[in-house]
């Protein structure tokens, strides 16, 4: 697929979209298409961390300058470091406020595969370079620069296909998180070969 074919093909998702319960931003990210500069992909897989009692959030400590961006603006991005080694992107929801942000966990490259390659040149497979959420920002060339983007704008932003695509959707509880890691918040797209698997 080229560049053109998704730009034509598609419209940037607006911050309304956004501005709603997390679970719903969630599950409806899926089929959805990220892009970042020149590359893209179909996201196939999210989590949702919410506010409130989700101990797994980092919003659960309250307004701090590391999560000041979460209880903002929907449809802005919150990036943040992990291991020492990863970076994660995560996409704001919930009216501004309140806390609530998607967790992209995995793409399905479009466009830019090349671009991507170079970035990850360890992938077994084009379906392995954005499988994964650290896995997903080395590919997309996404960094902490763009935590606060406004991704119904710029250079980084999601898509929605004029024709949205049919799919099943997975649900399991999220990976990787110790409190509250029983809660059904993952959300996958069914069959997807770029969906990330549990270690």
């Amino acid at each position: 697929m080229k560049w053109q074919d998704v730009a034509t093909q598609s419209r940037i998702v607006p911050r309304a979209f956004y501005e709603r319960d997390t679970i719903s931003v969630a599950r409806e990210l899926l089929g959805k298409i990220l892009v970042h500069g020149r590359t893209a992909g179909l996201i196939v897989e999210t989590e949702a961390y919410l506010g409130g009692d989700d101990l797994a959030s980092h919003s659960a400590r309250g307004v701090t300058n590391r999560t000041r961006v979460i209880f903002g603006p929907p449809g802005h991005a919150y990036v943040y470091f992990i291991y020492g080694m990863y970076e994660c992107l995560n996409i704001v929801a919930e009216p501004e406020g309140k806390a609530g942000c998607v967790l992209i966990r995995a793409a399905q490259p479009l466009v830019g595969i090349a671009t991507m390659k170079r970035r990850r040149p360890k992938a077994r497979s084009i379906e392995m370079l954005a499988s994964g959420p650290g896995n997903l920002t080395r590919a997309f060339g996404i960094t902490r620069g763009q935590n606060g983007a406004d991704a119904t704008k710029g250079a980084l932003t999601v898509r929605q296909w004029k024709r949205e695509p049919e799919f099943e959707i997975v649900v399991t509880p999220r990976i990787g998180i110790r409190q509250c890691a029983d809660w059904p918040l993952r959300f996958a797209m069914a069959g997807n070969v770029a969906v990330s698997r549990p270690r």
